[in-house]
């Protein structure tokens, strides 16, 4: 005779061997640099430094325009870029229309070809 207590049925889980119609989740990576090359591959500022652009906006407009354009102080009285860089690098919006006037000068460069 058998004694061993009667077994129990248990539905199917994924834990015995069931398949199941969820979506298995796909990894995602776990290094942020892998997936910097494809968010940044047309991005125009990216590598370059804040420095870069203002050495490159007093070149092309020269201080004086680039005074009247952006009107903050660091353009406009005593410019160098040594006083610029420490006040664009304080003030977030300032820093962002020089970005942006980059931008343009870049587009401008590209529609006129090289001088």
């Amino acid at each position: 005779m058998n004694s061993a207590p009667p077994t129990e049925h248990k539905p199917p889980t994924e834990s015995n061997g069931a398949h199941t119609t969820e979506p298995v989740p796909t990894p995602t990576p776990t290094h942020p640099a892998s997936a910097a090359p494809a968010k940044q591959a047309r991005n125009p500022l990216h590598g370059v430094t804040l420095e870069a652009m203002v050495v490159a906006l007093s070149e092309h407009f020269g201080w004086k325009e680039l005074g009247q354009r952006i009107p903050v102080r660091c353009f406009q009285s005593d410019p160098s870029v040594s006083s610029s860089l420490k006040f664009l690098r304080k003030t977030p919006w300032a820093r962002e229309k020089v970005e942006s006037l980059y931008l343009f000068m870049l587009r401008e460069q590209r529609r006129n070809g090289p001088r």
